[in-house]
């Protein structure tokens, strides 16, 4: 498989100022697999040490903070060769708070040896306090359309993609096979294992088992890792996720969780899906300015999946509904399209993308893009008509210099509107790079 998070591991294995890395990203995107492929890269190969699995090298951290020492206990008790040219992983590290801990020893007195560590549920880890600038983080998802196509071997679509450097149409022997690849993106999602399957059976029923499987592990995480008195509430919300994204208004209710329900109540079950990184949370703001964070509501708010694929399994939505048209895009009240939007504007944005709102009027996503803020809207259909956007233009027609709209329409630039096909989402960072010069 093709993971573009392999560039970012190079140039943080390149970088003069290099800390120890931790892998962040909900359970099975594929962390392990991805740190293991990198490893290949370095002279003497990856010493790999699964903290879950091997319990044993827990008491090499405990008795001692001398990272040479634990090194070479490591190597000896596991027979694996450990050089400064060996890609030392830790996998599971929040099973071993003491390596989690050490990693700011490796940081101050061994930066000399190159050290990633990944787990499940880390986010929750890091929450309980890490020393702060002793680490590299980078972060983690399923795989974006793009990698999919790799995956399913339509490279010559995925490099298409990438070499469209004007906003001339699609050609329909491009754009009309894209369109029927997303929709199968949109029902196998982006977790590996899931696309593996399927690339490999061809076999949609296997792979939505994997995607029923994935979705019982986060469950089972539920009774396991949550606090107890949490337990409950984190299931009512994970269970309530469909239904608050498929309203018109996406903004999420703790009513629409359990009637009468309250945010005090709540919060703390929430954040832990959060932290857990098995929920994305997109703020509203009062109005686009500088940074996008000073503007937040905090008390206004919408929550997506962290894979369209599973989003589409948790709401029930067969996948019989691939050949019904356009149908994927606009179920749900394009609760799908608006997920695997925001997902793919995570993977290319430094600032998380917020939403703006004023009844009626809502735009689906406000994305900080240097120092410009721009308005995108995730039309479902071919019809593009868009309220919201034109209200937002009027009212802050002088800061917005160029409004996006991704929708199921061909790519048309027309003054100050980008229309980007939904198949190119993951291109529009360098889209906007091209406009730069002319508009921005």
């Amino acid at each position: 498989m093709k993971r573009f998070i392999l560039e970012k591991l190079q140039k943080w294995k390149d970088s003069p100022r290099r800390k120890p890395l931790i892998l962040k990203g909900a359970r099975q995107v594929g962390k392990t697999w991805v740190l293991q492929e990198f490893g290949k890269e370095f002279p003497d190969g990856c010493a790999y040490f699964n903290f879950d699995k091997d319990i044993e090298y827990k008491q090499f951290f405990e008795s001692t903070k001398n990272v040479h020492r634990i090194m070479k206990n490591l190597s000896m008790a596991s027979g694996q060769k450990i050089t400064e040219k060996t890609l030392i992983i830790f996998d599971e590290i929040q099973a071993c708070p003491e390596a989690l801990n050490t990693l700011k020893y490796f940081c101050e007195d061994a930066p000399e040896y190159y050290v990633a560590s990944a787990g499940s549920l880390l986010g929750i880890s890091l929450t309980q306090g890490f020393p702060v600038g002793k680490v590299d983080f980078l972060e983690m998802g399923p795989m974006t359309f793009t990698e999919f196509l790799y995956a399913c071997g339509d490279d010559n679509f995925a490099e298409y993609l990438g070499e469209v450097d004007d906003f001339e149409k699609i050609p329909d022997a491009f754009f009309n096979p894209l369109i029927e690849k997303l929709k199968m993106y949109f029902i196998i999602g982006g977790m590996p294992e899931a696309v593996a399957v399927w690339t490999e059976t061809g076999d949609i029923a296997e792979a939505e088992q994997v995607q029923l499987n994935i979705l019982s592990s986060y469950e089972s995480d539920f009774g396991k890792h949550a606090p107890a008195i949490d337990v409950p509430k984190i299931k009512l919300i994970w269970e309530s996720l469909p239904s608050q994204l498929s309203k018109e208004n996406k903004k999420f209710l703790y009513s629409a969780v359990k009637t009468g329900a309250r945010a005090r109540e709540y919060e703390n079950a929430l954040n832990w899906l959060k932290d857990a990184e098995l929920v994305r949370k997109a703020s509203r703001i009062s109005k686009p300015g500088l940074p996008l964070s000073a503007y937040d509501d905090l008390n206004a708010f919408k929550i997506y999946m962290s894979d369209v694929g599973l989003l589409r399994k948790q709401s029930k939505l067969s996948y019989s509904a691939f050949a019904e048209e356009n149908r994927l895009f606009t179920e749900f009240k394009g609760a799908l399209t608006e997920n695997f939007v925001y997902q793919s504007l995570l993977r290319q944005f430094e600032v998380k993308p917020r939403y703006w709102a004023d009844a009626p009027y809502e735009v689906d996503f406000i994305l900080q893009y240097d120092n410009d803020i721009i308005p995108i809207e995730a039309k479902a259909g071919i019809n593009v008509k868009s309220p919201s956007l034109k209200k937002y233009g009027e009212r802050y027609g002088e800061n917005t210099p160029l409004k996006v709209r991704l929708s199921l329409r061909n790519l048309t630039f027309d003054g100050d509107v980008l229309n980007v096909p939904l198949f190119m989402v993951d291109e529009l960072a360098r889209l906007l790079n091209l406009l730069r010069e002319e508009i921005l």
